[in-house]
């Protein structure tokens, strides 16, 4: 019997950080545990699923191409950046089945056969599984960002998880990019702590305080758009009632700010 995989949610850190030595070293306690998440699973997934905060559409798009191209949705970075390749091979079969279960849980969905990898996908997979050796394929958000529909869309991809599939958000707990360098301390840790009480709730609890996050402390200084924090409204609602570990919680040295990742199930 195939294991039921769990759902995770995490940072990609920023841009093509794995390609830039510097940035790397600054990113050295998420690729560190971003590879432990690989050694704690073991078998290799039959194909994963990511909802990355960077493509959003008015209904869902689901990333059919075989062979996924390459997309650089950043600006200002060194010449060789906009040349690496994660050869990763999409996943037709699995994007086929997601777009049945989303259209029969009433959920608007398309297949998009162009699309392809962005740095919210590539960058944390070069880490992952540098081999480019597993089957994956991304979904957008809705334009809404709205928490409610997103949790609707986790549950309804809920049965991937027993056929190989692992679910991936792929965000950041902060993103207001202009308290990156200065300003962002307290209002992250603030958020920060909020949220891993509200991952620690029962289900009922958690759902709803996720529907309310707005209301968090410092929310939308942390977050002036939720891009980056709606994959794991996903990731929550494929695993809605089970238990969230918090699997990662890090405070930069250089800029303060303070971060988590979360596995459930």
């Amino acid at each position: 019997m195939t294991q039921t995989l769990p759902t995770y949610f995490i940072s990609h850190g920023g841009g093509p950080w794995p390609w830039v030595p510097q940035m790397r070293e600054f990113f050295a306690t998420l690729e560190a545990s971003l590879k432990q998440m690989v050694a704690d699973h073991g078998e290799k997934p039959r194909a994963i699923l990511m909802i990355s905060g960077h493509w959003e559409e008015n209904d869902v798009g689901i990333m059919g191409a075989a062979r996924p191209p390459m997309l650089y949705d950043y600006s200002g970075f060194p010449p060789h950046t906009y040349e690496i390749t994660y050869p990763a091979p999409g996943a037709p079969d699995v994007a086929a089945r997601t777009l049945s279960l989303l259209q029969d849980a009433g959920i608007a969905a398309h297949i998009d056969p162009d699309r392809g990898f962005d740095h919210g996908l590539f960058a944390p997979m070069e880490v992952m599984y540098p081999q480019a050796d597993v089957p994956i394929f991304q979904i957008s958000m809705l334009r809404s960002y709205d928490p409610a529909d997103h949790i609707a869309i986790g549950r309804a991809l809920r049965p991937l998880r027993d056929e190989g599939i692992m679910i991936i958000g792929s965000g950041l707990s902060f993103h207001n990019l202009s308290l990156m360098r200065g300003g962002g301390a307290a209002p992250s840790a603030d958020f920060d702590a909020w949220l891993y009480h509200a991952m620690m709730a029962a289900p009922d609890a958690r759902r709803q305080a996720m529907i309310d996050w707005e209301k968090a402390p410092a929310a939308r200084i942390c977050h002036r758009e939720e891009d980056h924090l709606v994959p794991i409204f996903v990731a929550l609602g494929a695993a809605e009632n089970e238990p969230a570990e918090r699997i990662y919680h890090h405070t930069s040295e250089m800029t303060g700010i303070t971060v988590s990742n979360y596995k459930f199930g």
